[in-house]
């Protein structure tokens, strides 16, 4: 009886073990390991405002949290309480709120402070963790030296008033802004504090802005706060833009590599789901978000 408690045992030991084991990426020869420890959200500017029924559709796909954006305000502004209970029917963590952008103007400077810190009292209110803020720049505004050192000021400052309402800031290095290049990005980052200004990493943004965005995680580790999972292709079209955003696994960005590095420095946060619109009209938000949520078990591995 003895042995074969024994053998029982070993055999419990082993089932336990191998449920354990990493998974391997279908492309990639990745280990990934299952489950995740990195809590999986969407975002809903896929949805184009309507935020009511993003929030049906991210609830309904088994996403446990969701970005809103600045959008949302004019709708709950005076009623944070009721956005609160909404989420919370739908069990959705508000994780982030994409809170406008931060023009380094200095003539608007104040307005933009108090308009920040207006989001993070509401965003707090609401229920939710994160403040994003991506930068912008007045037309014909450099990218040199005293703008970004300007910028780095400016972060710097609203995430002390929003660390005061208990709101961490994040910037966003965006297409189009001062921190499009990781150059200018890391210049951004170091002019700021990093004790108020942490950093929200789009991999997708970060890579189509000329970046790696596997290298950025290993390389702001200790400054990262939330990421944006995200891909991107060049379209097939000649004019327009040289990028087109798609869902995960359908574009160039280096996603198993992404995750690789995420494992590798042991990230615990929030990473958000995004695709900022459909890019088959033949789809809704809903479908562009499960075909994400099926890369992520069939290819990455995590469960969301």
């Amino acid at each position: 009886m003895s042995s074969r408690r024994d053998f029982l045992r070993q055999v419990g030991i082993g089932a336990a073990a191998g449920a354990l084991l990493p998974l391997r990426s279908s492309h990639s020869g990745i280990l990934m390991n299952a489950p995740s420890e990195i809590q999986f959200g969407y975002a809903a500017i896929t949805w184009g405002g309507n935020d009511e029924q993003a929030i049906d559709d991210i609830s309904a796909l088994g996403f446990p949290g969701i970005q809103l954006r600045a959008n949302v305000l004019a709708k709950y502004a005076e009623q944070p309480s009721a956005l609160r209970d909404l989420l919370a029917q739908h069990h959705l963590t508000f994780v982030a709120l994409s809170s406008g952008n931060v023009s380094v103007d200095p003539a608007v400077e104040a307005r933009t402070i108090d308009e920040q810190v207006a989001h993070a009292k509401f965003l707090k209110d609401a229920g939710g963790l994160y403040l994003q803020l991506i930068d912008e720049r007045p037309k014909g505004w450099p990218v040199d030296a005293t703008n970004i050192k300007r910028l780095g000021r400016l972060l710097t400052e609203i995430g002390k008033r929003t660390a005061d309402v208990g709101i961490p800031v994040a910037y966003h290095p965006h297409m189009g802004s001062i921190g499009e290049k990781p150059n200018d990005a890391e210049q951004v980052l170091d002019a700021s504090d990093p004790k108020y200004v942490r950093l929200l990493l789009d991999v997708a943004h970060y890579q189509v802005g000329g970046g790696d965005p596997a290298a950025a995680i290993r390389k702001y580790k200790d400054r990262l706060l939330l990421l944006h999972i995200k891909d991107a292709r060049r379209p097939i079209r000649e004019s327009g833009p040289s990028y087109e955003f798609v869902e995960l696994g359908r574009g160039s960005v280096d996603l198993p590599g992404v995750f690789a590095a995420l494992r590798d420095v042991k990230f615990r946060g929030w990473a958000i789901v995004e695709l900022d619109s459909v890019p088959d009209n033949a789809r809704t938000p809903k479908e562009s978000a499960a075909i994400s949520k099926r890369y992520l078990k069939d290819v990455i591995g995590v469960r969301v």
